[in-house]
């Protein structure tokens, strides 16, 4: 079936906006716009590299929004951004270098594969009221940093958890300063990754900012929704939506 290219767009945007509304709240955003991408007829890696760009201004809209609140950690960030960065440019080299064919069911499986794990892990957050720990103190995060930045620069989808898990999980951030150094993250490895696909000319643009305009809407509405949102219903209607448009891609 043909789709006309203001249909084209318009689904874009609203994929986009599920996608900030959700990466801003928790993560795996990237459920609803990659395989919509695909869907829409870019290669998989085409579609991997045009992802970022609409991830790219939902991030900075979130930090934004998060610094504005004076609920994102700047004395932390460089610590935590370094071997994040590290990862993202292993990981995006890779992730370009595959051909597409075999590309395509490898983002799709994973997308899935990330989506039923954030539905059945339980996360333990920290308690209210408790210090958060720097990496000096507890070096495990390390390691969760650069494979979150490993992931994030191959895929993107559900590297929002893989970061809580590094954030709140290890270094022991509420699950508020968590998501804003989370989105800091995600813009430094969306930035890297972003590079690197721009430089093997695997970005379109239109799509690109279609998400993007979509996004920066999502990231607005789900700081008002945020203190209101039942996690067990977000969790059931992202997995729903991952497996129909998954399979969709992978069918077509």
């Amino acid at each position: 079936m043909e789709i006309s290219p203001l249909l084209a767009y318009l689904l874009l945007a609203a994929a986009g906006l599920a996608a900030g509304f959700v990466n801003t709240l928790a993560g795996g955003g990237s459920v609803f716009t990659l395989p919509l991408l695909m869907l829409l007829g870019l290669p998989a890696d085409v579609a991997n590299g045009t992802n970022r760009v609409g991830i790219l201004l939902q991030c900075l809209w979130a930090v934004r929004g998060f610094d504005r609140r004076r609920l994102l950690d700047r004395q932390a960030a460089g610590a935590v951004l370094l071997p994040m960065v590290a990862g993202s440019a292993v990981g995006a080299a890779v992730a370009s270098a595959i051909p597409p064919a075999v590309l395509k069911p490898v983002l799709l499986l994973t997308v899935l594969a990330m989506t039923v794990v954030t539905v059945v892990r339980p996360g333990a957050l920290p308690a209210e009221g408790e210090r958060p720990r720097t990496l000096a103190e507890r070096p495990a995060a390390l390691a969760w940093l650069f494979f979150a930045g490993l992931y994030g620069g191959f895929v993107q989808a559900g590297v929002g958890f893989i970061l809580i898990t590094a954030l709140a999980g290890v270094l022991r951030y509420d699950l508020v300063r968590a998501n804003a150094l989370k989105m800091l993250c995600t813009l430094a490895i969306t930035g890297v990754a972003l590079a690197v696909f721009l430089a093997r000319d695997q970005v379109r643009w239109l799509p690109g900012i279609a998400l993007g305009l979509g996004s920066m809407v999502g990231v607005a509405l789900s700081v008002r929704f945020a203190l209101r949102a039942r996690q067990r219903t977000l969790k059931a209607i992202l997995l729903a939506m991952a497996a129909l448009v998954c399979g969709a891609a992978l069918i077509k």
